[in-house]
């Protein structure tokens, strides 16, 4: 992860609902032109709301991760392939063991244009899984980064970390989803 700080760059912000969003920050943080990354809760109406209370699941929040990009380093539509790889995108329910309205999937865009790459990117996945995604596409609100100890999750607390990506079952999904295609560029 780099710093906000970096020279010269083009700094964008991308928001997306994954999940749980520990498991959604690792991806993102070892990108290419990401410069930094905090997850929150977006989507809901009730401002600056609490862990507690989005894990209720009745404040309309979903669990989120906010990017912030050099735009000079990577694009939107790069950002939106790692959030794919990420995630089932044709789970309604959540995601994996985490289920609840705070864990569904967004996309949350801030404009037309993010609008018509995320409608094309949902397109293309779409031709992958014979289930319907079921990711939405939402115009973007109030992000409210989430309790310090959520931050960085995976680092603070490696092997927990771990366990709960394993047993939740999102990483076997993900490497078998995707081996296919991560063996198909090792041999390009």
């Amino acid at each position: 992860m780099n710093s906000l700080n970096a020279h010269a760059a083009e700094v964008r912000t991308a928001v997306f609902a994954g999940g749980c969003f520990w498991c959604m920050q690792p991806p993102f943080d070892q990108a290419e032109g990401v410069l930094h990354t905090e997850v929150g809760y977006t989507g809901g109406n009730l401002p600056h709301p609490t862990y507690a209370q989005v894990s209720r699941g009745h404040t309309g929040h979903l669990e989120a991760i906010r990017i912030f990009y050099d735009a000079q380093r990577t694009s939107y539509a790069a950002l939106l392939d790692i959030f794919w790889h990420n995630i089932d995108p044709t789970q309604s329910d959540g995601q994996f063991a985490d289920r609840g309205p705070q864990y569904q999937t967004a996309v949350f865009f801030a404009d037309d244009a993010e609008r018509k790459i995320a409608a094309a990117s949902r397109q293309r996945i779409q031709q992958r899984f014979k289930r319907p995604v079921a990711v939405a596409l939402r115009p973007r609100r109030n992000f409210y980064p989430a309790e310090d100890w959520h931050q960085s999750y995976y680092r603070k607390q490696p092997l927990r970390y771990q366990q709960y990506k394993r047993g939740s079952g999102r990483q076997d999904y993900i490497e078998q989803t995707w081996r296919e295609e991560s063996n198909e560029s090792k041999h390009r």
